[in-house]
């Protein structure tokens, strides 16, 4: 038998196996700041996908790690670490499963988390929807909320100059209110039901500013947002220039916006700012009249976990914690106290995630 499965074994050997309590203050939080019930569950599936039984003699961290991508190299990040919590924004479990087995190189690192007492949660198209969420996020980059700060250089690795960087790369920062291009946002697809202080939610957002912008601006506003990446995948009308383009309207969907900015609109916007767009469906943009910038898949999602989700997370994961560690010192039993007198609740962003593609460039 393999250490692997000797672990998971005996860690799920116990007659009433259970997850660790901070486990459940992090998906009390998440719960909290991105309701379950916002999610798209016609298609999507979101919420605790891992629940690693808990062994108080080998406790993991009262941190979580957050990623949009959990491939190998996260698992191996988060194993290191000894997180308790992986929050992926991508579910990586989608379809059901009729096994569970080292074969696939996805239920690989599901088998090592568990192994190891690290539990997987995903918001996926919650964060999309909420107020103060994704889409919001790429509504501030086109506005010019974010600036990079530092060193504008991309990223290269030796001679080949592989550019994969992460986004953000250098820090990012807030710009003055003053800074902001004034405009008007709105939901485009708003959820049918949201509940209480989420009512502005929804899928996609539009942007309208009171003056039509040049597109070089927004471009702009997105790299400096982002942390200058090497370059800024867009297509424009055939017909135009794009120092001569203005743009009034620009609607945003991280991931893959296509469903979202172009199918039950009564108008599509100038601009549609997304991860990634069909070939068919962007000729049909340009040839309406409209731009599309298409970052790659990741690229508009990424961002998003160090600029917002961390701190917001941290905030609220402190005092659920805090609220969970006074209940449990009723009546807890030995192996328990350890864990409720640890008042650390700590949240970090992946250093291994990124986006599978990055830009080559060939030296003069």
């Amino acid at each position: 038998m393999s250490r692997i499965t000797t672990r998971l074994f005996s860690a799920m050997s116990a007659s009433t196996p259970i997850s660790s309590p901070f486990t459940s203050a992090v998906v009390n939080s998440m719960k909290k700041l991105y309701p379950e019930s916002l999610a798209d569950k016609s298609w999507d599936n979101t919420g605790l996908l891992l629940e690693a039984p808990f062994n108080h003699t080998r406790r993991q961290r009262n941190s979580v790690l957050l990623t949009i991508d959990l491939t190998k190299a996260v698992a191996d990040e988060a194993i290191a670490r000894k997180d308790s919590v992986v929050i992926a924004y991508h579910p990586i479990i989608f379809r059901g499963l009729k096994s569970l087995t080292f074969k696939d190189t996805q239920q690989q690192s599901l088998l090592r988390l568990a192994s190891e007492g690290i539990s997987v949660y995903s918001p996926h198209t919650a964060v999309d929807a909420t107020p103060g969420g994704m889409g919001d996020w790429l509504c501030d980059l086109v506005t010019s909320k974010y600036i990079a700060s530092g060193s504008n250089e991309t990223q290269t690795c030796s001679s080949s100059l592989f550019s994969a960087p992460q986004y953000p790369k250098p820090s990012i920062v807030k710009a003055s209110d003053s800074a902001l291009l004034p405009h008007e946002r709105s939901t485009i697809h708003p959820s049918a039901a949201p509940p209480a202080d989420f009512e502005d939610a929804g899928m996609g957002r539009l942007v309208t500013f009171e003056e039509p912008q040049p597109l070089t601006t927004i471009v702009d506003n997105i790299s400096k947002g982002l942390g200058y990446p090497g370059g800024v995948p867009i297509a424009i009308p055939q017909s135009s220039s794009v120092d001569e383009i203005k743009i009034r309207t620009v609607g945003v969907c991280p991931g893959s916006g296509s469903g979202v900015l172009m199918k039950g609109v009564s108008q599509v916007p100038d601009l549609l700012f997304t991860g990634e767009i069909s070939h068919h469906e962007t000729l049909a943009a340009i040839e309406n009249g409209s731009v599309v910038i298409a970052l790659a898949h990741s690229n508009t999602e990424r961002g998003y976990l160090s600029a917002v989700m961390k701190e917001k997370l941290e905030k609220t994961l402190t005092e659920e914690w805090k609220t969970l560690r006074a209940e449990g010192d009723n009546g807890t039993d030995g192996s328990l106290k350890e864990i409720y007198a640890d008042t650390t609740a700590e949240v970090h962003v992946s250093e291994k995630d990124r986006d599978p593609f990055g830009i080559m460039v060939r030296k003069p």
